[in-house]
């Protein structure tokens, strides 16, 4: 729990503290790794092909931006299928500080040709609610392995309990926005979303 969201070289020296030093650390990555060989580690969560389906029907353009390093995220999003949904990925090798740290928000963003705060972001982990946030992000919480808590709630715009529930809202929260963004998304700034307009 303590290295969810956290970027690989920080939850690495949190690991390591845990296990006692890094050498087992590694004895207990290439453990895994043999396990884990050849599986979808990651299945999908539920609601997010269609939510993905329909962000792309509207003509929302969307990144990730993750702690994991660029070329897991690739391998990940291609293993399950949904690559192809996003223009871009911004991974936490590819800042100095990982969440919850703004910095990878802030690239994804760049990297879509908008401002931090034209995106909505979805974010699962208390590491990742304070990386959006700080970066200026509106933040719909949809909790995974830790549970939504007050403080973390006083933190985003909306809690769902899955990515299926975002799927009616979309429309409400992009609408007829949706060309604003792509326009943005090549260089010519759009105005939403703001705090307000997701609630």
């Amino acid at each position: 729990m303590q290295v969810v969201g956290l970027n690989v070289e920080e939850s690495d020296a949190v690991l390591a503290a845990l296990l006692g030093d890094p050498g087992m650390l590694d004895r207990v990555r290439r453990s895994v790794r043999e396990r884990l060989a050849g599986s979808v580690a990651y299945p999908l969560k539920r609601g997010a092909m269609e939510l993905l389906t329909v962000l792309r029907e509207q003509g929302v353009p969307c990144a990730v931006a993750s702690s994991s390093s660029a070329r897991e995220i690739e391998e990940r999003l291609t293993r399950v299928g949904v690559l192809h949904f996003f223009e871009t990925i911004a991974g936490g090798d590819e800042v100095d500080r990982g969440k919850p740290d703004p910095a990878v928000y802030q690239l994804a963003a760049a990297r879509l040709g908008v401002s931090p705060i034209q995106c909505l972001a979805f974010e699962d982990s208390p590491h990742g609610v304070a990386s959006a946030s700080a970066a200026g992000t509106t933040v719909v919480l949809v909790p995974d392995l830790q549970e939504a808590t007050p403080e973390l709630g006083r933190s985003v715009s909306l809690v769902l309990a899955s990515l299926t529930d975002a799927v009616p809202r979309v429309s409400g929260w992009f609408g007829s926005r949706s060309d604003s963004l792509r326009s943005a998304s090549r260089g010519t700034r759009a105005s939403w979303p703001n705090r307000a307009g997701t609630r």
